[in-house]
């Protein structure tokens, strides 16, 4: 195997960040159809499917120092005066726009001091000077994320630093004031947001995700003003023909939304990872899979979902098998293909009215029926299956208790009250659509029930396992 099938293997991973995969293989040991293997929760990647926020708002405070320009804030080896400092503010409304790249737009307001002395508590003695600027700002920023554009995610180690860079331009105001012996005037002026008055700034930050609403971040940005006058004072040798300054800040950004994550902090590659050790001799093999490919799928077995895929099915990046038409049955068993129908039947449609393929026997229960977290919204990606419970059961002389359960997160009888109203919004969506309500009956069982009993607590395992653990399944009574 060559370096440029390896590079074909990452090809064939780019497709599978296009749908949101949302449960885990089950293996049972029995036909293989879309309830064990999960693959029946697969959605179209939408606004409306998407599993991450995309806005927030930041806002903080920082230190201006006026530094390319004939007077200066900081004083270096023998210069005159001593150091003065002003402050900004800033506020922003922020778009990701891909998991590495968002736009911000800004408005800054601040204050920079310069010259010999401070005007707001000194006065001038001598040749002397002190100026002060009162600026104000807006500007489209662009922002990359340096950490998710060049890391790797293994999905183990927790991420919570991110590098950042900014650049941008805007429109500025602002008023200049010289101090001398003789007393304080106004030197310059250029009113709210002149299109003459374009300015530009770019720099760096680096944010700290406190937690999955709040992120700090530290900024120095450098800011290039366009104008001489800008620092109050204008010497016609000067060598200087703008004033420029540093602004350094530090502040807080809110994300806004329903979701745990924000795209700036989301994984890729939603959790499919394709680890491919590419050696420095082109000429050399690649080994793909260090830990092996057991059912020959051609997904690494550290990130198969589906362990046992059998020989010759169709899979998608996490290695579970495709079922097109969501019925049940997988395409390698499925007779017809985009069409569903009940797994008795081969996936094909049946004309006799005996009810569709969800539950085989009594003792079958449904596996894959996921919840966000701190939530007990049905998925639009559950709706097929849902469906199918729903033509199953009409056909039905059985009944079935609904039983809805949570990961470990929040306390014991939260998640109790959380997993009844998970398994209430089922029953009624069946009932909704056609089942006899005294068909059904709704348990909660909370955290008592968990598919992963190794992830107590949450934090001992990866998220897709607690993911499996905010369920609801069927049990026939």
């Amino acid at each position: 195997m060559k370096l440029n099938l390896a590079i074909l293997a990452l090809a064939l991973a780019i497709p599978a960040t296009a749908s949101a995969q949302d449960s885990t293989a089950v293996s049972m040991g029995e036909y293989p159809n879309t309830y064990s293997s999960g693959s029946a929760n697969v959605s179209p990647f939408t606004q409306d499917s998407k599993r991450f926020n995309d806005w927030s708002i930041s806002f903080g405070a920082g230190v201006p120092l006026m530094q390319d320009a004939e007077l200066q804030s900081l004083k270096f080896g023998d210069m005159p005066g001593k150091n003065v400092f002003g402050y900004s503010a800033y506020f922003s409304i922020d778009k990701a726009i891909t998991h590495a790249f968002g736009l911000s737009l800004q408005y800054d307001r601040g204050e920079t001091r310069q010259g010999w002395f401070n005007t707001k508590t000194d006065n001038a003695t001598g040749f002397e000077m002190g100026a002060r600027t009162q600026f104000d700002a807006i500007s489209l920023l662009g922002d990359i994320n340096f950490s998710n554009l060049l890391r790797r995610v293994d999905n183990h180690s927790p991420f919570r630093w991110a590098l950042h860079g900014y650049a941008g331009i805007g429109t500025l105001a602002y008023r200049a004031y010289l101090e001398t012996a003789a007393g304080q005037s106004l030197t310059a002026e250029i009113k709210p947001f002149n299109v003459g008055a374009m300015f530009a700034q770019g720099g760096a930050g680096l944010k700290y995700k406190i937690n999955r609403r709040v992120d700090v971040q530290g900024r120095l940005m450098y800011v290039f003003t366009g104008r001489d006058t800008f620092d109050g004072f204008v010497y016609n040798n000067s060598s200087l023909n703008t004033d420029n300054f540093w602004n350094a800040s530090l502040g807080l950004s809110l994300k806004l939304g329903k979701h745990e994550s924000h795209l700036m902090w989301h994984d890729p590659l939603q959790e499919v990872y394709y680890k491919l050790d590419v050696l420095a001799d082109k000429n050399q093999d690649v080994e793909v899979c260090k830990s092996g490919d057991a059912d020959n799928d051609g997904v690494c077995d550290d990130w198969d979902r589906q362990l046992d895929t059998p020989a010759g099915a169709r899979v998608d990046g996490a290695g579970v098998a495709l079922d097109i038409d969501l019925d049940g049955v997988i395409d390698l068993y499925d007779k017809c293909v985009t069409v569903p129908g009940p797994v008795e039947n081969n996936g094909c449609p049946t004309t006799t009215g005996t009810g569709s393929g969800l539950i085989s026997d009594d003792t079958r229960t449904l596996e894959g029926i996921e919840f966000d977290l701190n939530s007990d919204q049905i998925l639009p990606s559950n709706t097929p299956i849902l469906n199918n419970a729903v033509n199953y059961i009409n056909s039905s002389a059985g009944s079935y208790r609904i039983i809805g359960a949570t990961d470990t997160r929040a306390s014991e009888a939260y998640n109790m009250n959380l997993s009844q109203r998970r398994a209430n919004n089922v029953k009624g969506y069946l009932v909704n659509n056609g089942v006899t309500s005294n068909k059904l009956e709704a348990v909660g069982k909370g955290e008592s029930d968990l598919k992963y009993p190794e992830c107590d607590p949450a934090e001992k395992c990866p998220e897709w396992k607690n993911r499996a653990n905010r369920r609801v399944y069927f049990e026939a009574k």
